[in-house]
């Protein structure tokens, strides 16, 4: 299965309230973030915001010990030689007890998931590790530690990724949870897998929301990829069938993908071999993690459509399935759909009577 309701909470915003547990002095960098104008020339300067709501910092310390560095050399620290084989020196061990009575106060505040960004932590997991067994044991639902989830360099995309899984992977269960109660007790004895970002498949317990967020628009790549892939190209203007062949119409030509729905449209292509990226940004949020190069704009169908300070908008906002749009009569909202169906690119003869309270009545163009 594919599905893009991480899709759809990142392009709306609409994920879990989640709180980011970080080093002493670093609870803005991910606001800060890396600093990268894409438009160099655009005076208007538009930082990408966070997924987490509040943060609290934790005193804690180590650093990476370099290679031949002598024993004069550190800084009073315990050396600890990490799984890896790699040395560090803890300069600061967190005080729990505290930590703790931090977690307490958000969780009393109605935060149920959090985020665990260490400096260092992609080497040395153990303060992270400890964090979230406080965490846990408090009863916050979702826990991502970044050194679970992504441990490589570059903290800010870590910390970016880590906070998209706290607040994508709570609906994405949500989604699951309401799936499998459709089933009776037989769903237990089928394999049910889950479309992943990188177009490869999950079992359900595995699959999180950081690699959930390109699963529908995932699957449709691998869809035409495997369907439409491999014709034989077109013949051109004016061209025989006898040139065609002279000049290889056996070719593969490569085919793009344009995928469009309720929320999101995305376009891909594909060419003989699936393209991945390792770091991406969707809807403003960068992700550290393998992904097919899908580009995703928040328009669709069901994007909503505004009229503020004398100018028109669509999105990001989806009026979704229920109510839908204005022209499937059960009060919805104006939407990219009902742009269409005014100005002709719809044809209400060509649609079902489905619509309507009683889904018996077709869609409403005056309405629209």
């Amino acid at each position: 299965m594919g599905t893009t309701v991480a899709t759809n909470a990142l392009l709306e915003r609409k994920g879990e309230r989640t709180l980011l547990v970080t080093t002493k002095g670093f609870k803005d960098t991910l606001k800060i973030g890396n600093q990268s104008r894409p438009s160099i020339f655009d005076l208007r300067v538009q930082t990408p915001g966070v997924l987490y709501e509040d943060a609290v910092e934790v005193d804690e310390r180590v650093r990476i010990v370099r290679e031949g560095e002598k024993e004069g050399e550190m800084q009073g620290g315990e050396v600890v030689t990490t799984q890896n084989g790699e040395k560090v020196e803890v300069l600061i061990r967190p005080d729990l007890s505290a930590v703790r009575a931090d977690l307490e106060v958000y969780y009393k505040k109605g935060y149920r998931s959090v985020a665990v960004v260490l400096m260092h932590a992609y080497v040395y997991r153990d303060h992270e590790e400890m964090i979230g067994s406080i965490a846990r044991e408090i009863g916050f639902e979702q826990v991502s530690l970044s050194s679970h989830i992504m441990p490589m360099v570059k903290f800010v995309s870590r910390g970016c990724t880590t906070t998209s899984d706290a607040y994508l992977t709570p609906g994405i269960q949500q989604y699951i949870s309401g799936f499998l109660h459709g089933f009776d007790e037989g769903i237990n004895d089928v394999e049910v897998l889950f479309m992943q970002s990188d177009g490869g498949l999950a079992q359900m317990q595995d699959f999180l929301g950081f690699r959930a967020i390109l699963s529908g628009p995932a699957g449709g790549v691998v869809g035409y990829a495997c369907t439409t892939f491999g014709h034989k190209r077109p013949l051109a203007f004016d061209e025989s069938e006898e040139e065609a062949q002279a000049g290889g119409s056996e070719d593969r030509w490569p085919v793009i993908g344009f995928d469009m729905g309720g929320t999101s449209t995305d376009v891909s292509r594909y060419d003989g071999t699936y393209e991945h990226v390792f770091e991406t940004t969707t809807a403003g949020v960068t992700i550290q993690a393998p992904q097919l190069d899908v580009n995703t704009v928040a328009a669709g169908g069901g994007s909503r459509l505004f009229f503020q300070s004398g100018l028109f908008v669509v999105g990001p906002e989806s009026c979704g399935a229920h109510p839908g749009p204005v022209c499937y009569r059960k009060g919805g909202w104006l939407a990219v759909t009902d742009a269409n169906l005014v100005l002709g690119r719809l044809l209400p003869s060509r649609f079902p009577h489905i619509f309507g309270p009683n889904a018996d009545e077709p869609l409403d163009v005056d309405g629209t």
